[in-house]
């Protein structure tokens, strides 16, 4: 660490420290450690003394470190946190066989792996082909090539592709593995081809030999390049070089290949061409599951208070399993801090802004709204009689939410969508109920329309 940076992130701790209040900064910045800045990924990685306060800063504070660390650093888009056993784990792993980068394997967070990811009814085919993709790297099978995996946000996609890194890491470790976001992607393709002359072609070939000199390829959260078609065009032939070798590819996005619009079709049909998975929300249970996971890998003894506040985070937050997990670390920051035990009470004092807006009970207008607005038509198109599916789709899909996020009767709903008998409403809803069990674009739609509108 240079002199340099080392002044520069005194500077962007001074900053915070003038930001934040004194309880927040010493509670969670003052044993907060600079370990690296790679300029090429404009990534920050810091190490945090304890795992409460890494799930902290990652929860609450990270854009905070962005926001503070671009003030005086300048070009840092992304801030990544290590606990120090991470740092030294990672360097023996890798002493004496290659050199450990943490701004590449790094990423993978090393909690990411197959034991520590609770498998249920919404994730059990993805967690499979996740692991057999792993267990099987070496040889990759065609039908598994690429492997495709979208979700909601949230959902344990990074998860399982850290888990798949960690895996082959572990059990092959002359298997060369890369694993990057879309972004961090972008990012050095971008710095490559901003070179200029004989030093132009030098950075474009260290960058195609560092993704096409590998045998896995993971990039995450892939929707983030539609339209930055140069970006597409240098995916497009990383994937050709690395499929036609026999080199396994995993990518993730929050929607299917067919729905990534602002791909190239050539990429959008490759992308299509393997195995594709698709991770749905948790139900109940599974999300007790995740939180009693969580408690047990941070060390939290299992009381009957925290077991309540479990069920509470579980039945408020309805579907992004990383909101949950973060609602959970808040509360044991807040019981850390306070000296008070973990119990219902307290929890909804502490998550009262997450709490009251599950419980907001939405109007049928504002239903109608976000649905048109979902599908870029007017809220009198749903109110009426048209029947092209463009805008009878739109109004079952508003009547089916009308009928779950509202207390309603079907009566009530058909009123306020025209003067429509129930009937209709009844019509609608187990249309749209049918078409939920049996297609998942649809569940993750109505997922999408029902976050809408509780925030709206």
């Amino acid at each position: 660490m240079t002199v340099t940076t080392e002044k520069k992130w005194h500077a962007v701790l001074a900053n915070l420290k003038d930001f934040l209040e004194d309880v927040n900064y010493n509670a969670w910045f003052s044993d907060l450690k600079f370990y690296k800045y790679d300029k090429a990924s404009e990534s920050l990685y810091l190490i945090a003394p304890i795992e409460l306060t890494k799930a902290q800063l990652e929860n609450r504070y990270r854009d905070i470190i962005i926001s503070k660390s671009n003030e005086v650093m300048g070009n840092v888009r992304n801030v990544f946190f290590f606990l120090p056993e991470e740092i030294e784990k990672n360097g023996k792993k890798h002493k004496g066989s290659r050199d450990f980068d943490i701004s590449e394997e790094g990423l993978m967070n090393p909690r990411y792996t197959f034991d520590t990811f609770v498998v249920g009814e919404n994730n059990r085919f993805p967690y499979s082909y996740a692991l057999y993709v792993a267990e099987n790297a070496e040889s990759p099978n065609p039908s598994y090539n690429p492997l495709f995996i979208y979700g909601g946000a949230g959902l344990g996609k990074t998860h399982l592709m850290c888990a798949i890194g960690h895996y082959i890491i572990d059990h092959y470790p002359d298997l060369r593995v890369r694993y990057v976001s879309s972004e961090m992607y972008t990012n050095d393709y971008v710095s490559a081809s901003m070179a200029s002359g004989s030093e132009r072609t030098e950075h474009m070939n260290a960058f195609k030999a560092k993704y096409r000199n590998i045998d896995v390829l993971m990039i995450d959260d892939i929707q983030f390049i539609e339209s930055k078609t140069r970006t597409i065009e240098e995916v497009f032939w990383t994937y050709n070089t690395l499929y036609e070798s026999g080199k396994q590819l995993i990518f993730s996005s929050d929607r299917p290949p067919k729905d990534l619009l602002g791909l190239d079709e050539r990429l959008q049909s490759r992308l299509s061409s393997g195995l594709i998975a698709d991770i749905q929300p948790p139900v109940f249970e599974t999300k007790v599951a995740i939180l009693k996971n969580k408690a047990i890998l941070d060390n939290i003894p299992m009381t009957d208070g925290l077991n309540e506040v479990i069920s509470l985070i579980a039945e408020k937050i309805k579907t992004n399993v990383r909101e949950m997990e973060g609602a959970f670390n808040r509360v044991v920051a807040y019981s850390t801090l306070s000296g008070l035990p973990i119990n219902k009470v307290m929890a909804r004092s502490v998550l009262h802004d997450v709490i009251t807006q599950q419980d907001i009970v939405p109007t049928p207008d504002a239903v109608k709204k976000s649905v048109a607005a979902y599908y870029t038509i007017k809220v009198s198109d749903i109110e009426s009689s048209k029947k092209a599916r463009t805008f009878s789709f739109p109004r079952q899909l508003a009547m089916y939410l009308c009928k779950e996020m509202t207390n309603l009767s079907l009566k009530e709903i058909g009123n306020s969508f025209g003067g429509r008998d129930h009937t209709t409403v009844l019509y609608a809803c187990e249309k749209i109920n049918g078409l939920k069990t049996n297609d998942g674009n649809i569940k993750k739609i109505l997922t999408e329309l029902e976050n809408v509108i509780r925030n709206n």
